[in-house]
């Protein structure tokens, strides 16, 4: 028989299940995700750190775990919290089962929750503060953990999660366990990034805030040299490094909280370096652009948030992972152009600057998981190197 499990929140709600995986108390911020697939791209992408996942999807686990499917070397979520763990994993690429995957990474699995009303709770109530226990039964302890636990607000989370060292890419650091430097559906990656050899390598410089892999597996396949940087990483070494390009990655926490992160940002940008930011990196580069970001009530989290393309009029259905947004009424309109809305709430979810080579968007082009028609981003990227060199 598993083990009982509590999930205290901070307004004093809480829910009871069973722990199919791992055992003592975790702290983080209580969200969902609504992919129906995707479960290892979720628990293994940085963004998460600090998070406790509830997955919406009613059965989780079904095809067990593969050594493709890791978007970082390990699992950042603080933990998972699902309606059923399936019992079987089956899938010819599979490894292990969830459970024993989670087991291994020391997480704490759990099920037997009513996944919809933890979802309804937030929808209505906002993201909040959490604590998952199976050591303390007592819901009133618990909530005052939760209570007294740190929110996200103002945390320098990316830095935690960023690389220890910069490094290339592909090189030592893609043969480490768990990573693949090849894209895990491969031919649908050729067929949309095309076949074509690049004209020219380009030296592309990554900025890691909480990277997923994808994004370098999808910028190698174009013809990039990459050198991965630490988000804590001075302008001037990077420039050193000659790049032609700049990349911004996702990650986690508050942007306000790596005000180092948007200095540097700053300084390169205002070399004319085309530069590309996806999701953290979005942020960030509205920070730089002299805006504002601000907390959203319970976050974008999903393979299924539609976005207008405003220049072109097409409707995107994206990969959504973040907790924060650009406030677009304090960008100048004069010098940033907002390229993308987000249907369901108009927050910003792409902009770009008027004079400078530089552009980003809030959602997730890479996918890993999620649809696929943002991918002409990094064609966009490719042109504007080209097109600066």
């Amino acid at each position: 028989m598993k083990p009982k499990a509590w999930i205290a929140l901070e307004d004093g709600t809480w829910f009871e299940g069973e722990a199919f995986a791992g055992s003592g108390e975790v702290y983080g911020e209580l969200v969902f995700n609504t992919s129906m697939t995707g479960y290892q791209e979720i628990l293994t992408d940085p963004s998460y750190h600090g998070q406790i996942v509830t997955l919406t999807y009613p059965l989780i686990g079904n095809y067990g775990i593969s050594a493709e499917d890791m978007e970082s070397w390990r699992p950042h979520a603080a933990a998972l919290v699902v309606g059923e763990c399936s019992r079987v994993a089956s899938n010819w690429r599979s490894a292990m089962p969830l459970p024993a995957f989670l087991e291994s990474k020391g997480l704490i699995g759990v099920d037997r929750i009513d996944t919809r009303a933890v979802t309804l709770h937030i929808r209505s109530r906002g993201a909040m503060k959490c604590v998952l226990s199976t050591t303390d039964p007592d819901p009133a302890s618990l909530v005052a953990k939760a209570r007294a636990s740190a929110g996200l607000v103002g945390l320098d989370l990316a830095t935690e999660v960023t690389c220890p060292a910069r490094y290339s890419w592909p090189g030592p650091h893609a043969a480490l366990e768990g990573f693949s430097t090849i894209a895990p559906d491969r031919e649908a990656w050729d067929g949309l990034l095309g076949t074509e050899p690049a004209p020219r390598r380009f030296r592309v410089a990554v900025l890691d805030c909480g990277i997923k892999l994808n994004q370098l597996r999808l910028l190698a396949r174009l013809g990039c040299d990459l050198e991965v940087f630490p988000n804590r990483s001075a302008a001037a070494e990077i420039l050193e490094w000659k790049p032609d390009g700049i990349f911004i990655s996702n990650g986690p926490g508050d942007p306000e909280g790596v005000p180092q992160t948007v200095a540097a940002i700053r300084t390169l940008i205002e070399t004319g370096t085309p530069t590309f930011g996806i999701c953290f990196g979005h942020q960030l580069l509205g920070l730089a652009f002299g805006g504002r970001t601000y907390k959203l009530k319970f976050g974008h989290r999903g393979a299924n948030q539609p976005v207008l393309n405003r220049r072109t009029g097409q409707v995107e259905i994206t990969s959504q992972n973040h907790g924060f947004a650009v406030d677009i009424q304090s960008l100048d309109p004069d010098l940033v152009e907002t390229t993308h809305i987000n249907l369901n709430d108009q927050t910003s979810e792409g902009m770009a600057h008027r004079k400078l080579p530089v552009f980003s968007v809030q959602y997730h082009p890479e996918a890993a998981p999620g649809p696929h028609d943002s991918t002409y981003l990094f064609q966009e990227f490719m042109r504007a190197i080209a097109k600066k060199g």
